[in-house]
This record gives C-alpha cells, sequence and structure tokens, in this order.
C-alpha cells in the first residue's frame, strides 16, 4: 500500500502503521486523514489481520494539525469546514470501531488533534520522553472530534481539566490520568510493544473482536438490554468455531489452534 503522508508494514500479521512527516512532526491534514481512512478500510478486509501498531516516524507521534492546513482552513466556509471536520471524526470512529485491536506506541509529542489519535486506540504505550497537550484552547479552539474518545478515556473530571488549560503533560502524567496504559522509559518502549502483541496474539481473535463490542456498547444500554445483550454474546461464542476451540484446547491441556495459525 503506498501513501504519500503514512506507511503500513503488515508482519506476522501485525500492520504497523507510521505517521511519515517528520520533518513537520507528523502533523496531519487532509491528505493524511484521506490516506488513513483509506488504509483502515483495505485493513478491515484483511482476514488474517491479527493487530494493528501506530506510531510516528522520528521523534514525535503526531503533533496535531499541519500549519499550511491551517491557513487553508482559516479562509474555508462553514461547509467546507464542516466537510473537512466530518471527514476527521469519521477517521476516528473508525480507527475506535475497528474489528481488530489498534495498539498505541506512542513515541513522542502527541498535541492537539494528535491526542486523538491516541485516545482512539485500544492499548496505548508511552515513553516518558512524549508529550501531550491539548493545546486547542490556546488558539481559540476545542478538542471536538477527538473529545467523546478523550472523555471515554480519561472520564469528564480530567477532561474539563485538559481541555479548558490546555496543560502541557509528560508520560507519566498521561498514564496517570488513564490517557495512555503504561509510561516506559523511551529504551524499552519496543519490548513493552511486543510483549502486547505476544499477549495479544495468544487470544482468540474472534473474542477480543466481541470484547471490543461488550466494553464499548454496555455503557449506553439500561440494565435488561445489557442483560440480554451479555448473555446472548455468551451463549453464542461458546457454540461458535473458536469458542469450542479454546475451550477444548483448555480441557484438553493443549494450545489453541489460533496460536499456531
Amino acid at each position: 500500500m503506498d501513501y504519500e503522508t503514512i506507511s503500513c508494514e503488515i508482519r506476522d500479521r501485525v500492520a504497523h502503521i507510521r505517521f511519515c512527516r517528520p520533518e513537520v512532526h507528523n502533523a496531519f491534514n487532509d491528505t493524511v486523514i484521506y490516506e488513513m481512512t483509506d488504509l483502515f478500510s483495505e485493513l478491515d478486509r484483511d482476514a488474517m489481520l491479527r493487530v494493528v501498531v501506530l506510531t510516528g516516524e522520528g521523534k514525535s507521534f503526531c503533533s496535531g494539525a499541519d500549519l499550511n492546513w491551517m491557513k487553508r482552513v482559516i479562509t474555508q466556509s462553514f461547509e467546507e469546514n464542516l466537510k473537512e471536520s466530518t471527514a476527521l471524526a469519521n477517521l476516528f470512529a473508525r480507527i475506535y470501531h475497528f474489528r481488530r485491536p489498534v495498539i498505541g506506541r506512542i513515541n513522542g509529542a502527541a498535541i492537539g488533534g494528535g491526542v486523538g489519535f491516541v485516545a482512539v486506540c485500544d492499548v496505548a504505550i508511552a515513553a516518558e520522553s512524549a508529550k501531550f497537550s491539548f493545546s486547542e484552547v490556546k488558539i481559540g479552539l476545542v478538542p471536538a472530534c477527538i473529545g467523546p474518545y478523550v472523555v471515554k478515556k480519561v472520564g469528564e473530571g480530567k477532561a474539563r481539566e485538559f481541555f479548558i488549560t490546555g496543560e502541557r503533560m509528560n508520560g507519566l502524567k498521561a498514564f496517570e490520568a488513564g490517557l495512555v496504559n503504561r509510561c516506559v522509559p523511551d529504551d524499552q518502549l519496543d519490548d513493552a510493544i511486543n510483549d502486547l502483541l505476544a499477549m495479544i496474539k495468544s487470544s482468540g481473535p474472534e473474542a477480543i473482536a466481541v470484547a471490543k463490542d461488550l466494553v464499548s456498547s454496555v455503557p449506553n444500554m439500561s440494565e435488561d438490554e445489557y442483560k440480554r445483550f451479555t448473555a446472548e454474546m455468551i451463549a453464542r461464542l461458546r457454540i461458535s468455531e473458536e469458542g469450542q476451540e479454546g475451550m477444548s484446547a483448555f480441557l484438553q491441556k493443549r494450545k489453541p489452534k489460533w496460536i499456531n495459525d
């Protein structure tokens, strides 16, 4: 898959995606949005894929909106701005609801909209040197498209604080707030990612997909709805091919087939 602003390499059923604009600290523009949307559409059709890892080339993860793009945006009409912001909102939703786990390898600065790509990851591991900031208020804007996913991650209280202050925080504070799942020394980032990949690949791929759906769906349901939803979910999984294989492997004290596939 040949793109101008991002790259993707698939190894051992893992798609390694990079923002490839290190000269502008991997800032995103409309081209990045289009190419990332197209890439996730392509990956969604890959039945063999197990995991996605998202990171940035060079010293930054994603520094937010590209300045040259912003120079054009400031002159656009409401309708033109709405079209581009809708495309960005749709991209975040596509990544958030992607069937396979999306892992954030946060190697450096994630600023403004760049933090949105952190928030939509299922698991994010940050290097200690990484910096985070919801800097939109500093230029009279708000983290609108990324807001729903940040609130899901850190809760309303922390989101209010971060969105209002635009504070710049380090990897440890981002971890303490729940924005990232782990914070590790820079030289241990790849080891932490590889350990996480090994754990994920030892689990049933369809069970992982259903687990993602479980977590995102249940909070929006009433008690009657989630009782029925969860009971039907486990009943279907127990009679599924993967569920039957997993339970048989456990009872027979062997590894399930998907570990060796």
